[in-house]
């Protein structure tokens, strides 16, 4: 099926039953097991094999190295911040350097989406162009082969038994497709989108890849009192806040949880609005790319 169309973290203790403690054991326990069987045990295996093997199963990462096979997980360095206001939002500042960036851009072009001129946006719902199948493997791999930021400033990887150290949790990182629906989207400067929570015909976990232009994204609590706000007082207190994310080209947003649902985003192109450090961001042409996976129709 081919289809075209012209930061409050929440800190709430979690209270697990044993039932739950013991389910969520195993989980960690049989993800455990599937990275041994895919990549051997750290302690008894070659390093090249261990390469190999990783290489073998996440080939975005030399598809998206210029075709560079020998290109490796760890030479990829996916740094992540967490954004510790808003519960689910996670930012790789890096996660495309300036050749594939490139590259990317030439791929959109060849679809001729924008040709007319008059056309800024382009759906594609279903099966995805090539490309945009090597991008999602490429986020996976970066969600799963992560480090981040720590509040202490230190490095961390993900800790298999805390799904809260992974920029995805793993329902979401590996369910298939990872995604079924992206929107390629090209802003002149002073062009925006204005404030707004994805669809709910949408699945939970939205990936924003930004190209070219840097700019400022705000993030806001959503006012709509039917939405599923855990903590009323909490809401009111944060509904005046704007939280600023700032975008440079190359980087990738994840959203789910609180953050793709309690929270709006936006980016406000006035320039009043397009400051970061006390600077007033110079405006180019940007174009974005968002991935997401529709809901299962019922």
């Amino acid at each position: 099926m081919k289809n075209v169309v012209m930061l409050t973290y929440s800190m709430r203790p979690v209270v697990l039953s044993g039932t739950q403690f013991e389910v969520r054991t195993m989980e960690a326990e049989e993800r455990k097991r599937i990275v041994r069987e895919v990549f051997g045990d750290s302690s008894s295996s070659d390093e090249e094999q261990q390469q190999q093997r990783r290489r073998q199963q996440f080939p975005a990462i030399a598809a998206f190295n210029g075709g560079n096979s020998s290109a490796t997980v760890n030479d990829c360095h996916y740094i992540w911040e967490r954004i510790k206001e808003i519960n689910g939002l996670w930012l790789c500042p890096e996660f495309l350097p300036p050749e594939r960036q490139s590259s990317l851009l030439r791929a959109i072009d060849d679809e001729g989406w924008f040709t007319e001129g008059f056309h800024n946006q382009a759906h594609r719902f279903g099966d995805l162009p090539a490309w945009a199948i090597k991008l999602s493997s490429c986020i996976r791999e970066a969600a799963y082969f992560s480090k981040y930021v720590s509040e202490c400033g230190d490095m961390e990887s993900w800790d298999l038994n805390n799904e809260e150290s992974c920029p995805l949790p793993s329902k979401l990182l590996w369910r298939e497709p990872f995604f079924d629906q992206l929107i390629a989207h090209v802003y002149q400067p002073g062009e925006g989108i204005c404030a707004h929570v994805d669809l709910m015909r949408f699945e939970d976990g939205i990936a924003i890849v930004s190209l070219e232009s840097t700019c400022v994204m705000h993030f806001s609590p959503v006012e709509n009192e039917t939405c599923r706000i855990r903590d009323v007082e909490i809401h009111n207190k944060l509904a005046p806040m704007k939280i600023p994310i700032l975008l440079n080209p190359g980087s990738l947003i994840l959203m789910h949880e609180d953050a793709r649902y309690l929270w709006k985003h936006e980016i406000n192109r006035d320039p009043r609005f397009q400051v970061w450090g006390g600077q007033e961001l110079c405006q180019k042409r940007r174009t974005s790319i968002t991935l997401r996976k529709l809901c299962p129709q019922v």
